[in-house]
């Protein structure tokens, strides 16, 4: 490998779980900078998605796409990220503008990387600019040394498997070999090719003794970090894990961590048993209750989605027998990993291989294109991970095209081949072409919105109708609000999740406000005000999880026993006690609940000022589909016709139409009402006026309020 620069550091000590200097990286220069931060940022921003926030809003104006060179991708942990005496803290988020919604976008990620950026001495890596040719960059906290390599070719197989290619990277600074040692990133040639690019969180699992990959998978991350000619990111260091963050009280993180660890190992095998299946198991719940999308969202069930259930990936594909988490010290394990997967499609046809996953999300991303064969589930796990592509981008963005076939917006003269429901050949074409940048690939590659706008265009011109009508039919069915697709739940029966889609911040995904199962399933937030309080709430306390560096699952999926005593169940208080238990002894601090919610609501409200700049924060950014409300067409409506039938007898009072398609135009009409209700009163309980628009009074109380901001925001309030 050529080496065209290289400078050397002295790692800087972790003290209370930060070390206070940032890595900057300037691909246009290949250039180094350490910069240190003053104690009081830290104390504003916490680290993990609050850093990204900040440099991003500070660094970026309205005009910043994907694609300018000011462009960053901040990788940052948090103060509690890299502890293995606590569960779950192996994790660290990326930052950047997407290329999907042309606003911020973070995506949480484990493995690795994040403590490893920790005890190469940095608290957060910011790259910015653009290469003149693809590099690979080498931070040594051995050695002391930070490299910037020229991206070698190996050889075409190489070209598409992404992780294949990293570990190809490691072996050659290393000698032949890699170890524990080792973590990097890394984006493939999908990410290349497409809007909705991933990056991969690489690191050896010394158990199985090979190399394994999580996920930085929503928004287009790797998209970005392509684009920047950026193929990889390698870090080394030998330092221990449990030297990480030297806390300020080691035996009070060892005792909550302890106590965490008891809570899992006791319940989780008697409620969702994640240590066991992972999140497959989920598939059944979601089959059960009518959430799990069915092509493109119509249906929530489906009588044979008993074949990608979590019992067949188990039995027959998943390697039995070893600890899966994705960090040291994690008992609760979910990471599952599969190896000798024969390749029955695509270029890699008849190769053995291995496979991490597959996640509930991947799963239904394939159900959600009318496929039940959990082989071909495992064939797209295998290569949308090593092209570098979101499987839940890729899913929703096919099963749409495939709509618009259903439909007749699109035609098989139009793609070139067949593409409708349950065509596992169409499928795997569609996703080779769209990571290769070939045929129509190129049009799924744009992801839902701006396919919407291509399918629109090409119909309206051969049938001589006007391109906004078409788009405006389209939208009815398309996935995606903000220019992001929908994660994998039907919302249709779950108004809180239909707000957790439509405020979320980054568009309509899972992270922010996961609220379907304690809506819909467990009906623990039945009043209409109970659904507007979690709205406020839960993405608060989701927002501080993406900022410390921790994984959420044992929080949210994961019940402690006493939490059924407490006045809101579903907040699990008794769980988060440990997590704050863990935030003061790492740091020294003495915060409870409210100062936590309080530090989330000055980062929540620093993402909505950037939506706001970027002309994506105002109401009609936050209006679902008709697909997310409710039964957008007739034929949904009949699937389900008596559960619609008795809602309406139970919201009306009144007459009811005898005509079915009357009743069905009545359901719709109902939930956009409902819908727009929500709005005023979340809007209400998070502080904003009636346009979505943060009051000044909000900002100023969590102390967001200076010259900047407060030109910015009277702007909005004078209109």
């Amino acid at each position: 490998m050529k080496c065209i620069n290289l400078e050397r550091y002295s790692p800087t000590d972790i003290h209370c779980g930060y070390t206070d200097h940032i890595l900057r990286i300037d691909l246009s220069e290949k250039s180094v900078e350490i910069q240190r931060l003053l104690p009081e940022f830290k104390e504003r921003y916490i680290g993990g998605r609050g850093y990204g926030l900040k440099f991003i809003w500070d660094e970026t104006d309205a005009s910043t796409r994907y694609d300018s060179p000011e462009n960053l991708i901040v990788l940052s942990g948090g103060p509690l990220c890299g502890d293995p005496r606590f569960p779950g803290s192996g994790k660290f988020v990326v930052s950047t503008i997407s290329p999907l919604t042309d606003t911020f976008i973070d995506s949480n990620v484990g493995g690795h990387f994040g403590p490893k950026i920790k005890l190469c001495g940095f608290d957060a890596i910011v790259v910015k600019g653009i290469s003149d040719i693809e590099v690979v960059l080498f931070v040594d906290g051995d050695r002391g040394t930070i490299s910037f390599y020229e991206a070698p070719i190996f050889d075409d197989s190489l070209e598409l498997k992404s992780i294949r290619y990293v570990e190809r990277l490691i072996r050659e600074l290393n000698g032949g070999s890699v170890d524990e040692s080792f973590a990097a990133v890394g984006a493939g040639i999908g990410a290349k090719n497409s809007l909705f690019g991933i990056i991969n969180s690489i690191y050896f699992d010394r158990i199985r003794g090979r190399i394994r990959a999580k996920q930085a998978g929503r928004g287009g991350t790797g998209t970005v970090m392509r684009h920047k000619g950026l193929r990889a990111i390698i870090l080394k260091s030998s330092r221990s894990y449990l030297q990480a963050n030297q806390p300020y009280d080691r035996d009070s993180v060892k005792d909550a961590g302890a106590s965490l660890k008891k809570v899992i190992s006791q319940m989780d095998p008697h409620q969702l048993r994640l240590s066991s299946w992972g999140t497959t198991g989920l598939v059944e719940y979601m089959d059960r209750f009518g959430i799990l999308p069915i092509q493109n969202y119509q249906y929530g069930s489906h009588r044979e989605a008993k074949k990608v259930y979590g019992d067949v990936f188990l039995d027959d594909f998943m390697e039995k027998g070893y600890a899966d988490g994705c960090f040291k010290g994690c008992n609760l394990a979910c990471a599952k990993g599969a190896k000798e997967i024969l390749i029955k499609r695509g270029p890699f046809e008849g190769e053995r291989v291995e496979v991490d996953g597959p996640e509930y999300e991947t799963i239904a991303a394939v159900t959600n294109m009318g496929i039940f064969d959990p082989q071909f589930v495992m064939e797209y796990n295998f290569y949308c991970d090593q092209y570098g592509l979101d499987t839940i981008s890729m899913g929703v963005s096919a099963g749409f095209l495939m709509e618009c076939v259903q439909r007749g917006y699109l035609s098989e003269e139009d793609i070139g081949y067949r593409l409708n429901w349950g065509d596992t050949e169409g499928a795997a074409r569609l996703l080779h072409e769209t990571a290769k940048g070939e045929g129509f690939g190129k049009i799924c590659s744009l992801g839902v919105h701006r396919a919407k706008r291509w399918v629109s265009e090409r119909y309206a011109k051969r049938y001589g109708k006007d391109p906004e009508e078409v788009f405006s039919e389209l939208s009815r069915f398309s996935m995606e609000l903000k220019g992001l697709e929908f994660s994998m739940y039907i919302p249709k029966e779950s108004l809180a999740q239909q707000g957790g889609y439509g405020f979320s911040l980054k568009g309509p995904h899972h992270d922010e406000a996961w609220l379907i199962f304690i809506d819909q399933v467990h009906n623990e937030i039945p009043s209409f005000e109970m659904k507007a309080e979690a709205l406020r709430w839960f993405p608060l306390i989701r927002t501080w999880f993406n900022a410390v560096g921790l994984c959420k699952l044992h929080w949210i999926d994961v019940r402690h026993p006493d939490a059924s005593k407490t006045p809101e169940p579903s907040h699990n208080i008794p769980t988060l006690r440990y997590y704050i238990r863990y935030l003061n002894a790492t740091t020294g601090w003495k915060k409870d609940i409210d100062d936590i919610i309080r530090d989330s609501e000055r980062l929540y409200l620093l993402q909505k000022l950037i939506n706001i700049r970027n002309g994506k924060g105002t109401r009609e950014y936050d209006l679902i589909p008709d697909r997310a409300m409710g039964p957008a067409f007739f034929n949904e409506y009949e699937a389900k016709r008596s559960y619609y039938d008795n809602w309406l007898k139970e919201k009306v009072d009144g007459d009811i139409p005898n005509d079915p398609k009357e009743r069905h135009k009545m359901v719709m009409e109902l939930r956009r009402e409902d819908f727009q209700r929500l709005c005023d009163a979340v809007y209400h309980e998070k502080g904003f006026n009636s346009k979505g628009i943060p009051l000044p009074e909000k900002l100023k109380e969590v102390g967001l309020w200076d010259r900047k901001i407060e030109e910015f925001i009277s702007r909005y309030h004078q209109k």
